[in-house]
């Protein structure tokens, strides 16, 4: 019963890490920098609990369904509070509440879609909550040298990419050997010390690959939408159906 219960314990630190980036950039806290390292290490909660739960063969229904309600906050909820705290605030009000929910509402739309739609092996369809909310909250470190107009028009990117039909790649079926989970706790141990000693530095360099993943759906989406790409695509699949013919 303990070994079934893992992997829910780190949805629920996925869960409270969220819940603390929230409070973090309430204007009594206003610790921008450690919200989102908080999303951040939230992310790993959410890659750890899966692979946990495959290793030990300890999968469920239950744990499916909190971990997306855990998603919607941590990678939802908490991004887009930290974006507008830093950077809506002092926007007309419609405007700056509109953009701010609307990436917690795709992000519902999103993992509802993924519960309950059969995906492609070895893909994503649209870009994870966790990637997006890791975007959103390591953007907003930098609201100083962008442009708000540029950080509205991300967050409604983001939110698109969520709810789209682009192909992601899916690494969350690399999974844990089950002789190795107790690795699991020192690299979790290692990532919080690392996050509160170098909050602001470490999120800034996790912004660059979250936001090389979320354009590289992006350009292969649009690559597929190229004439030139059709036309080569028909010409590969011409070419093997003569292949076939022949061996046939």
């Amino acid at each position: 019963m303990i070994t079934k219960s893992i992997p829910s314990l780190f949805t629920v630190a996925n869960l409270f890490l969220g819940i603390v980036a929230i409070l973090l950039v309430f204007p009594e806290n206003a610790k921008p920098e450690i919200a989102a390292m908080m999303v951040i290490i939230a992310m790993l909660m959410d890659g750890v609990d899966g692979r946990v739960a495959r290793a030990l063969n300890a999968q469920s229904e239950f744990g499916k369904e909190l971990d997306s309600l855990s998603d919607v906050i941590s990678f939802g909820v908490a991004p887009a509070f930290i974006m507008y705290s830093v950077a809506f605030q002092e926007l007309n009000a419609a405007p700056a509440w509109i953009i701010t929910a609307l990436f917690p509402i795709c992000g519902a739309l999103r993992l509802a879609r993924f519960n309950v739609v059969s995906g492609m092996p070895g893909y994503f369809i649209g870009l994870p909550i966790p990637a997006a909310g890791g975007v959103l909250a390591t953007l907003a470190l930098f609201h100083k040298d962008i442009a708000v107009s540029v950080l509205m028009a991300s967050t409604l990117i983001l939110s698109f990419l969520m709810v789209s039909t682009i192909k992601y790649p899916n690494f969350k079926k690399l999974g844990i050997p089950k002789n190795a989970i107790w690795v699991v706790p020192i690299i979790v141990v290692v990532a919080v010390v690392l996050g509160i000693l170098f909050p602001n530095h470490l999120s800034k360099i996790i912004f660059i690959p979250l936001v090389l993943y979320a354009l590289y759906g992006l350009k292969k989406n649009v690559d597929r939408r190229l004439p030139g790409r059709k036309r080569k695509r028909k010409h590969r699949k011409q070419e093997e159906n003569m292949q076939s013919e022949h061996s046939a």
